[in-house]
């Protein structure tokens, strides 16, 4: 008998949508104003908006508005809908699972969905060791955790970030992050024992791995004091502050660091984890083996759900009832998990990652070589972004140039295509698409990409 099985294709997706871009309206449309000035009346104007335009339907890599408009979304949520809008086995997933329970408290009654999630992550994060996990609610809530538990692991209390870091919008990581405003202008004062080290920036510092972590490490020792010192949260390709992706050997060096001086090393794998760089998470493109791991974002699907995850040891530090919450670990949003990862294994999504990163890469190099407004091109996987600097500056003073990001951001989006900003200097433009964007959505993307540099001058 012939065994035919790898010879079986896994089926194409289908999709409800047509994975295409189209605009029928000016931008903002008519409905999309009408339903903003209802926002005004009633949202706070704390609460802001990239693109007003109100989104009716979405699904795999396109968002429709409540005027018929179509965008290719390079956005995803901002890192949420990895594996695509409304994936059909997830949106399955979750409705199944509200037939049945929604709601008990994991910590009064528990379920059988957040084992399977703890045991999918114990799986699939960096290390080989015994890991255990807690399930919360969002990203910030992980980054909370993870530090409250490597304090009551060590007995220490400084919390050391990096330069260019973001981690949240609670109290204690508005005073994580780097960047002041928009994130925590005015709303001080904020938690304290929290100290930011240099970071590795390759575009601009030009040191190595082994430099950069000699600067991080005599920052550490001479400022903080390895003693005084809870953990060291760091993202492995920081989001927010422009996709920056550290130099061979920074992270595993800082790591060896840590481990000699008993302090925890976490890994902010928010919006890097989950599939979106090619790996499950972007600690393992440097060899890295963080403590603990923090998860949050792409992992369910669109649903809120997020965890800590590391060594039993660490995670066990805590006394029983130190760690929980009301919504951690819905059984919605475990459900919905659990489906992120199948689709994962089945759809070979890794890969797709990497398909992703070649058409974007190699698409955007072809534009840095007509525009020297691009400085710097990096990232991984389907987390790519350029550095965008001043006219015949990105050689020598390499000179943040945030309004052509700006003007790129508009451009594309009055054309159907939906980028985001980031970086320190707001002079990143960055591609954070769903793994279900097509080769054929990214050309199409990329030469919107080109008529706006061309419309720059």
């Amino acid at each position: 008998m012939t065994d035919t099985t790898d010879a079986q294709d896994v089926a194409a997706p289908v999709y409800t949508v047509a994975q295409e871009r189209r605009i029928v309206t000016e931008i903002p449309g008519p409905r999309s104003r009408e339903l903003h000035e209802r926002r005004r009346a009633v949202v706070s104007g704390g609460v802001g908006s990239a693109l007003p335009v109100y989104i009716e339907r979405a699904n795999g890599a396109i968002l429709v508005d409540v005027d018929g408009n179509q965008f290719v979304d390079f956005g995803a949520g901002i890192g949420v809908t990895t594996i695509g809008h409304t994936e059909a086995s997830v949106v399955q997933a979750a409705a199944d699972q509200l037939q049945d329970v929604i709601h008990t408290l994991f910590t009064v009654t528990p379920y059988e969905e957040y084992v399977r999630v703890a045991e999918l992550l114990a799986r699939h994060t960096p290390g080989g060791w015994e890991k255990k996990s807690v399930l919360v609610n969002s990203g910030a809530e992980a980054v909370e955790n993870g530090v409250k538990i490597a304090r009551k692991h060590t007995g220490r209390r400084g919390v050391a970030v990096l330069d260019h870091a973001y981690h949240g919008r609670t109290n204690l990581t508005m005073a994580m992050n780097f960047k002041a405003n928009p994130y925590g202008a005015g709303f001080g004062p904020f938690a304290g024992d929290v100290y930011h080290a240099p970071s590795s920036y390759p575009y601009r510092d030009g040191l190595s791995g082994d430099d950069a972590a000699a600067r991080t490490i005599g920052y550490l020792e001479k400022i903080v004091g390895a003693e005084d010192l809870a953990c060291l949260v760091v993202e492995p390709i920081q989001g927010e502050g422009g996709f920056m992706v550290p130099a061979d050997g920074y992270l595993p060096i800082l790591q060896r660091w840590c481990t000699e001086h008993g302090v925890v090393m976490i890994a902010d794998e928010i919006q890097s984890g989950m599939a979106r760089t090619g790996r499950y998470y972007a600690s393992e493109h440097f060899g890295w083996e963080p403590d603990l791991v923090l998860t949050a974002k792409g992992i369910a699907g669109g649903l809120p759900l997020a965890a800590v995850t590391g060594r039993a040891e660490i995670m066990d530090a805590s006394h029983a009832g130190g760690l929980g919450g009301t919504f951690g670990g819905n059984p919605v949003a475990c459900a919905a998990a659990i489906a992120v990862f199948e689709a994962i294994e089945a759809g070979d999504l890794l890969a797709e990652a990497e398909r992703i990163e070649r058409a974007l890469t190699s698409g955007l190099e072809r534009l840095k070589a007509r525009y020297d407004v691009i400085g710097d091109i990096r990232g991984k996987g389907a987390m790519v972004a350029i550095e965008v600097v001043q006219p015949g500056t990105g050689d020598t003073t390499k000179q943040p140039n945030p309004d052509a990001v700006s003007a790129l951001v508009a451009y594309a989006a009055e054309r159907g295509v939906l980028f985001l900003n980031a970086g320190t200097w707001g002079n990143v433009l960055r591609f954070l698409p769903s793994l279900a964007v097509s080769d054929v959505l990214i050309a199409d993307a990329l030469q919107v990409l080109d008529d706006g540099l061309a419309a720059l001058g």
